[in-house]
């Protein structure tokens, strides 16, 4: 028969959500290997077009390595195939034994920000209820802590855009800390264009990227920081807005505190101080300041035009990603910003469900609907929808790394189940990351190919992904999203809400954990109800009639609201409705510049893959466009390391070394060298990456950290990777 009509879904990869339908082939065209077609649909964020990544998505549900039996880990040490009802014993008796000698701790969860909502919704409950663990906590910690932390103790709610993306097109200025949108999310640059046009793009890089090199031409600004010193340019912006009496006095005085406190703090941060520890020139500072806070006052004038900042994980991955979030937030509440149309502060988030995935419970200190884990009443609440005794749920747990650190030790997990994630390539430290998970007595891993994690678990389970299920995403603008499934998973493959059920059933909890992806979205709704991130209002049909009728339905959306998309319109939900001003300070990296390690390390992505590459380097014409890692270093850096253009070199941290090929080019600086995190082995990034972290949000430093480069003598070999790939 043929294909009915496309269905229509959302991309499986970044929080942009871009829309597209998806055509799987008649039953003729699909017996001789023809592909699920991809288009473009048109939509706010991405009005219709797609990145590589996007139009090429489809490719991964046809991959030939694809998982479609569970494995076990045989007496020798090797995977082989088992019958689902063997893999599922052998993870649950692990899961008794080890809880029954060593407590209910010896069990940890690590889930992932492109989960659904709903998975992300079962996941915690089933860390709760029927592993009654604290230990859960979700990759999400390594994409969007520090930009939630600064905002919840700023705004009272962390929503990554806290208006519709369109607004950024309506600016006047923007700002961009950190955040390489041209090559991470390339449709979004589409909203910048009227931005450049008037010569407001402001980009905060070390680099010279393709976000910065948008910047040219009279597009706007670049400022070039020393790595890891963003936030004293932020610190120096504020300074000159406060001290030239360029701030909105009046929005300060009626919608903010602690304006006073920060005042005096940045009152030490005059441009030409932030000059010597940023070495971005003074009067670069002086421009930029002044540069916003007149278009902001336009805006206020004119009441259009307004002025946005927004910062991404060049700045919030930091030991100071927190503070510096924060400087970010006070900078945009000096110049009156958040609240008003065509202004404000917003974070990019970066993950498919990196906002869904933290609000309704994967993360180590937070129940549905945002609640925290240590508020008693949340957790009645949460209990009484979940039929449980809210005694028996467990308190908080630790932060991501720490969770990592403690993996297999005498007081730490001895299991460990893993959704949606490849901690081998993803986690700071990654060498250590790989020890702890060897010395572990039982590791689970949900995937739907093999990943380098895979390779070390002793029971891996195949699982489906994006286009064969239902369920709901929540978009970088708090936009709650239907994924829709396009055709069936492959003989064998279950949906993990299917896995967690027959878990639970097996360790004693037979009912509570449907699974109906519609039925579990009503339950998140339910234990939602009245928290910070309030669903309730929404469920699958009426999202669907939402869409039908070309609305959007933005959270908070209590029972009976259209919904929010925008907040802090007239006040902040906080106790006494007004945004909190928090004075901070610069103290640089954690692991800055030493004799032994005389270079910066900036890491971050490129164009064609995402995240720890397990998808995108399955997709043949994503792995030829860039094949392997690569060192990129600037010319002068080059020459004086004796260095030449693919030539093979090797980069020496305190953790680790990594070899890579050469690129040379001026758009990196003198200072530093920069590699892109999707691959591992030799190669592997974050076998460099510092796991020191923040000390609010518990964000590692990913993205800075001192090493030494040489030369290694040879031309560069193709990549040496651990996983062998479609080519």
């Amino acid at each position: 028969m043929p294909a009915g009509p496309g269905t229509r879904t959302h991309c499986p990869y970044c929080a942009l959500q871009c829309a597209m339908t998806l055509s799987p082939p008649d039953d003729d065209a699909r017996a001789v290997g023809a592909p699920v077609t991809v288009a473009g649909r048109d939509f706010p964020t991405n009005r219709g077009g797609l990145c590589q990544k996007g139009w090429t998505s489809a490719q991964v549900l046809r991959a030939p390595d694809r998982l479609t039996t569970p494995l076990v880990r045989d007496a020798d040490g090797e995977l082989r195939p088992a019958s689902w009802d063997e893999a599922l014993d052998v993870v649950a008796d692990g899961v008794r034994r080890l809880q029954a000698e060593h407590g209910r701790e010896a069990v940890a969860v690590f889930g992932g920000g492109g989960l659904t909502n709903e998975k992300a919704y079962a996941l915690g409950k089933f860390a709760r209820v029927v592993l009654r663990t604290p230990f859960i906590d979700y990759n999400g910690r390594f994409c969007m802590a520090s930009a939630a932390a600064g905002a919840n103790r700023a705004f009272g709610i962390d929503r990554g855009l806290p208006f519709p993306l369109a607004d950024v097109g309506a600016a006047s200025a923007v700002v961009l800390l950190g955040s390489n949108l041209a090559e991470t999310m390339p449709p979004s640059t589409a909203h910048l264009g009227d931005v450049r046009a008037q010569g407001g793009l402001v980009v905060v890089d070390p680099r010279h990227s393709a976000t910065a090199a948008l910047t040219d031409d009279g597009g706007g600004l670049h400022l070039q920081p020393v790595p890891g010193t963003d936030l004293a340019v932020l610190l120096g912006l504020l300074h000159v807005v406060l001290g030239e009496g360029l701030a909105d006095e009046e929005y300060l005085a009626a919608r903010t505190t602690g304006a006073d406190e920060v005042r005096r703090s940045v009152a030490a941060w005059w441009p030409e101080r932030v000059e010597q520890v940023s070495g971005v020139p003074a009067d670069l500072v002086r421009r930029t300041a002044r540069m916003l806070a007149a278009r902001a006052a336009l805006s206020r004038r004119e009441g259009r035009g307004g002025v946005v900042v927004l910062t991404g994980r060049g700045v919030e991955q930091s030991s100071q990603g927190t503070a510096t979030v924060s400087a970010a937030i006070n900078l945009a509440l000096a110049l009156g910003l958040p609240g008003r149309p065509g202004s404000g502060y917003g974070a990019i988030t970066g993950q498919g469900n990196g906002q869904g995935g933290r609000e309704h419970g994967q993360k180590s200190d937070q129940l549905p609907g945002y609640r925290r884990i240590d508020d008693p009443a949340a957790r009645a609440h949460v209990a009484r929808v979940w039929g449980v005794d809210p005694d028996t749920l467990p308190g908080p747990g630790v932060p991501a790394v720490e969770l990592l650190r403690h993996l297999g030790t005498p007081a730490g997990p001895r299991a460990l189940l893993v959704h949606g994630c490849n901690l081998v390539v993803s986690a700071p430290d990654a060498d250590r990351v790989r020890e702890r998970l060897r010395a572990l007595d039982l590791l689970v891993v949900c995937d739907l190919v093999p990943s380098e994690t895979t390779r070390l678990a002793h029971v891996v389970l195949p699982v489906t992904q994006w286009a064969e299920e239902e369920g709901t995403m929540t978009s970088l603008e708090g936009r709650v999203l239907r994924r829709r499934r396009a055709l069936p998973p492959p003989p064998g493959v279950r949906s993990e809400l299917d896995v967690l059920h027959d878990l639970a059933a097996r360790l004693g909890v037979p009912t509570g954990f449907p699974t109906d992806p519609a039925e579990v979205f009503d339950e998140l709704a339910r234990a939602s109800a009245g928290g910070v991130a309030d669903y309730s209002g929404l469920s699958h049909a009426r999202l669907d009639a939402a869409e039908a009728a070309g609305q959007a339905l933005h959270w908070p959306c209590p029972e009976g609201s259209a919904g929010t998309p925008r907040l802090f319109t007239e006040s902040f939900p906080t106790p006494d409705g007004r945004a909190r001003m928090v004075a901070v300070d610069h103290h640089g990296p954690a692991d800055d510049l030493r004799r032994d390690a005389p270079i910066y390390l900036i890491t971050g992505r490129v164009l064609q893959h995402y995240q720890s590459g397990a998808q995108t380097r399955r997709v043949p014409a994503l792995a030829t466009a860039q094949p392997e890692p690569y060192v990129e270093l600037h010319p002068l850096l080059a020459d004086r390391l004796g260095v030449s253009d693919g030539e093979l070199v090797e980069v020496t941290s305190a953790r680790g070394t990594a070899v890579a090929a050469a690129h040379v080019t001026p758009s990196a600086r003198p200072d530093a060298v920069f590699m892109p995190f999707h691959w591992s082995g030799e190669g592997s990034a974050n076998r460099l990456t510092s796991d020191a972290t923040d000390p609010v949000s518990g964000m590692p430093e990913f993205k800075v950290c001192a090493v030494q480069v040489r030369a290694v003598g040879e031309t560069s070999r193709g990549a040496a990777d651990e996983l062998e790939v479609v080519r």
